[in-house]
């Protein structure tokens, strides 16, 4: 696969997938989104792929934010058009395998609002994550007022939007804006490690949990426990369902089939 602004990587089940721009601080121009949302279309029907890793090329920055330079001069009618369109930050959040956010530095903006698409963050220690939109004079348009208050509760969202300051990792980690924190020199180990081990678990497991988790934030608490209870009910259909319980009792790994 080839993509004019993106690397990628495949390797024992984890696809690891670069933003490369880093002269640009690997900002969202309207060509990576469409790689992105390609990419992503790709690598769903890719039986050899079980978890993702997003990245971003050079040591300053995953994702510094949307390309301004697009802004400049857009009419209404075409922001509609961009927003409307293929949504980048919508096809990470639905992707049904796990997505893991390997920040390792600037994670502004639109950066940002990619990461919080993301089922989980892992940051550098070096890593600077915020929503500075109003800065320019505009809002967060890709998520981050809706996905940041589930993450980190409404009043800190506020703060972090309404100022439009960068917050370090640490803060982020204790805010809750990121899962984990690791010295720049071990964060790709660590992220690998991560989505090691979610890869060697079940796919259609995997896949379910996935589905129930998201389901807490979308679903009143009811409607949420029979979602979950259906989804129980399915993975017992399942081929990985019975390989797993029989490799359990025989004390043995588990070879999953993904069915």
């Amino acid at each position: 696969m080839g993509y004019e602004t993106l690397l990628v990587e495949k390797n024992g089940g984890i696809a690891k997938i670069t933003f490369n721009r880093p002269d640009k601080l690997n900002a969202l121009n309207t060509r990576t989104k469409e790689d992105v949302i390609q990419l992503l279309g790709e690598l769903e029907n890719d039986d050899s792929v079980r978890v993702v890793v997003f990245t971003g090329a050079g040591d300053k920055a995953f994702v510094a934010g949307a390309d301004i330079q697009e802004f400049a001069g857009r009419t209404p009618m075409q922001q509609w058009e961009v927003t409307h369109g293929g949504h980048v930050y919508g096809a990470v959040a639905d992707f049904p395998k796990p997505i893991i956010a390997m920040i390792n530095g600037y994670c502004l903006g639109g950066g940002c609002e990619l990461a919080l698409a993301c089922d989980i963050r892992i940051a550098s220690e070096k890593a600077k994550l915020g929503q500075p939109e109003v800065n320019i004079g505009i809002i967060p348009g890709g998520g981050g007022s809706q996905r940041l208050p589930r993450l980190v509760g409404e009043g800190k969202a506020l703060q972090l939007i309404l100022t439009g300051d960068m917050v370090d990792a640490r803060e982020a980690h204790r805010i809750g804006l990121v899962d984990e924190v690791v010295p720049a020199e071990d964060l790709e180990k660590r992220t690998m490690e991560i989505a090691a081990k979610i890869a060697s678990k079940s796919p259609v497991a995997i896949r379910m949990a996935k589905l129930a988790v998201k389901a807490a934030s979308r679903m009143p608490l009811e409607q949420g426990l029979a979602y979950e209870a259906s989804l129980f009910g399915m993975v017992f259909t399942s081929e990985d369902k019975e390989e797993g319980v029989k490799a359990f009792l025989e004390k043995r790994p588990a070879q999953w089939k993904g069915r």
